[in-house]
């Protein structure tokens, strides 16, 4: 068995060959100002109807808690650099914006088969138990990473590395070997707010802060009911998270190139609004088999497409709002009916029928209509 001093050079070799791009060390007990940090941003009501963020804040402040065996945790960024700048696909407003990182396969299940491989390695080597993560589970990747010195966490609260820009994953090994630690180096923006001040949804209340309500990526994707009207405008042609904040970083001038799995596939980086929105329940899981995307389920997806269209003032996508319109599910008929109040004519929009059999959508039919009707002539005099 390889001496614990002899260890650290052989686990990065590993890494690397497994398609890792670098790995690091931290200690459990390294976070506790992170957790402090999440007990304020949770008192704030920032983590808007995510319950589960204050359910398991213990787990997450104190990865003791969550295995007291821990000794050493594992640190480990695997790149999903675009080959295009994601920017530019929002001026495409009768295409879909799909968050970059969901274009390829789903990250989830490729770097925990690679976690599990290099943590079979490590038992292989050194001996102890191991437990794997990737973001599904209580642990807060990206202050660990910070402590292990993988890179800083931004002013928009992502990791930045001067390797990776901010274009990759995390994962985490947690291992019961007392492992040398690695070290944090100190945060690099500067006087850079780029990030901040291209926010959308204007999600950041101040630097290294985030309002997650107002986030597009919660929004579009953690969000189960109706996305706040007020948001709805400012969502543009994303249907599925934002790399605004992410795209605009400067560091991202130095990204290593993505793993092969993570390129685009199944016409995933800007496909047709009126194309997707006719997606069954069936074709929906067929199409993003094996894609993050697929989490979400078909109504909120559609939901988001509808919301897209409204914000497209493309004439040929009425059709798709209409037949959206009438879809058995009433989250996806009430952001269509949305659409439809900003694409129709105000006197079309008011011919169309004035009920419907859930309360949610007969209430944003008589949003849409008395707002329509306030902007007439008549109402002004």
């Amino acid at each position: 068995m390889i001496e614990l001093s002899a260890l650290k050079a052989k686990l990065q070799t590993e890494a690397k060959t497994l398609g890792f791009a670098d790995l690091a060390i931290a200690d459990p007990s390294g976070i506790e100002t992170a957790g402090q940090r999440l007990g304020l941003w949770l008192e704030a009501g920032r983590q808007g109807d995510m319950a589960w963020m204050a359910d398991r804040a213990a787990w997450r402040a104190d990865p003791r808690a969550l295995w007291p065996e821990v000794r050493s945790i594992l640190l480990l960024t695997e790149s999903y650099r675009p080959e295009i700048d994601p920017l530019d696909l929002l001026a495409r407003k009768d295409r879909a914006a799909i968050s970059c990182y969901a274009w390829g396969k789903d990250y989830h299940e490729v770097i925990k088969k690679r976690l599990k491989r290099l943590g079979r390695w490590l038992i292989a080597e050194a001996g102890g138990e191991i437990k794997v993560f990737v973001d599904t589970a209580p642990v807060m990747e990206k202050p660990l990473a910070e402590a292990a010195g993988l890179g800083w966490q931004g002013k928009h609260t992502n990791l930045v590395s001067r390797e990776l820009g901010s274009w990759f994953f995390l994962g985490a090994i947690f291992t019961t070997l007392d492992l040398a630690k690695d070290t944090p180096h100190g945060q690099s923006c500067g006087s850079c707010r780029a990030c901040l001040d291209i926010c959308p949804t204007a999600a950041f209340p101040a630097p290294f802060q985030l309002d997650a309500a107002r986030c597009i990526s919660y929004l579009t994707i953690e969000l189960k009911g109706a996305i706040p009207r007020a948001m709805r405008p400012l969502i543009g042609n994303r249907i599925y998270g934002c790399d605004d904040c992410l795209a605009i970083c400067p560091w991202n001038k130095f990204a290593e190139q993505a793993s092969e799995v993570y390129l685009p596939r199944n016409n995933s980086v800007a496909p047709d609004l009126a194309e997707i929105s006719t997606l069954s329940d069936p074709e929906f899981r067929a199409r993003f088999a094996g894609s993050p995307i697929k989490r979400i389920g078909r109504d909120r997806f559609l939901r988001n497409v509808a919301v897209a269209i409204g914000n497209s003032g493309s004439k040929r996508l009425i059709s798709a709002a209409e037949a959206l319109a009438s879809d058995p599910s009433p989250l996806v008929r009430q952001h269509a009916i949305w659409a439809l109040s900003r694409l129709l004519s105000q006197e079309h929009f008011l011919m169309r029928p004035t009920a419907d059999p859930h309360p949610d959508v007969a209430e944003e039919i008589a949003l849409c209509r008395a707002e329509i009707t306030a902007q007439l002539p008549s109402a002004a005099s």
